[in-house]
């Protein structure tokens, strides 16, 4: 019989030959425990290591903030870009090298505030990169300011009395803007991301991946794990993701269906 040691031992080599770790760098995410991020980190591996991509073919460009950090985590080609410029730069590589499959990643502050003025740029393009969007409705690394994601009333140390702005809706955005893929997902659930992200890379344009996840540290009652656990759900039975006026009624009617929202190419 073997010891519980023994059975760890093995469950690590497993991993190690099944190529699950091929996209990880040796350098472990620093995000905080239970961060949503880890979810996120997952889903993009499990997709990279099951559609065989080579590692010097794919290039992740990341922005700032804590979502800006996820180009040292990875074993792909990477860019830490400054404060909101992920899209233009991401574009600038796939224009010079087509071949590459191409990563932009930010969250909702880098890519809705001072970074928002680029997306309805690469949307109407169609440029062929994937961008996923990390939305927990707060900044974190800069210590729990209000995002353009933050619902009315949110009370941080920026905003003692509540933030008084409406909240920007990422996904209604990209269908605006002209988005050739759009998907909604949730960081709870790494296997939706890696199944959407496998889709959204066969769309020869734009993609976008919209994706709540909780700050555990600095919103303790919004974005929280157990209220997403409660809101979620997938998209209803049926649903038509090549119809583009369905999604605008799916997405003005309910902010927390999880699928592919809108894919043109479908």
């Amino acid at each position: 019989m073997k010891t519980p040691a023994r059975v760890l031992v093995d469950q690590i080599h497993n991993i190690e030959e099944s190529g699950r770790f091929a996209a990880r760098s040796n350098a472990l995410p620093t995000w905080c425990p239970g961060c949503g991020y880890f979810g996120i980190h997952q889903g993009l591996n499990d997709c990279i290591t099951k559609l065989r991509l080579p590692l010097h073919e794919v290039v992740t460009v990341s922005g700032i903030g804590c979502a800006g950090r996820y180009s040292f985590f990875s074993s792909t080609y990477g860019l830490h870009m400054v404060h909101g410029r992920t899209l233009p730069t991401a574009t600038g590589i796939k224009l010079a090298n087509p071949r590459l499959t191409v990563f932009a990643i930010g969250g909702d502050g880098d890519g809705l505030a001072i970074g928002a003025a680029h997306f309805p740029h690469i949307a109407r393009r169609n440029v062929d990169v994937n961008y996923l969007l990390f939305d927990n409705s707060i900044y974190g690394l800069t210590k729990g300011q209000p995002s353009p994601t933050s619902p009315i009333g949110s009370k941080t140390k920026a905003s003692p009395y509540g933030t008084l702005d409406s909240p920007l809706n990422a996904t209604l955005m990209a269908l605006t803007y002209g988005a050739s893929f759009v998907a909604r997902l949730f960081a709870g659930d790494p296997k939706g991301i890696t199944e959407a992200l496998i889709e959204g890379i066969k769309n020869p344009g734009f993609s976008i991946f919209h994706i709540y996840t909780p700050c555990v540290t600095f919103d303790k009652t919004f974005k929280t794990w157990t209220n997403l656990k409660k809101w979620v759900h997938p998209l209803p039975e049926g649903y038509d993701p090549t119809n583009i006026r369905g999604a605008f009624d799916e997405v003005l009617s309910d902010d927390f269906s999880l699928g592919i929202i809108y894919n043109r190419g479908a």
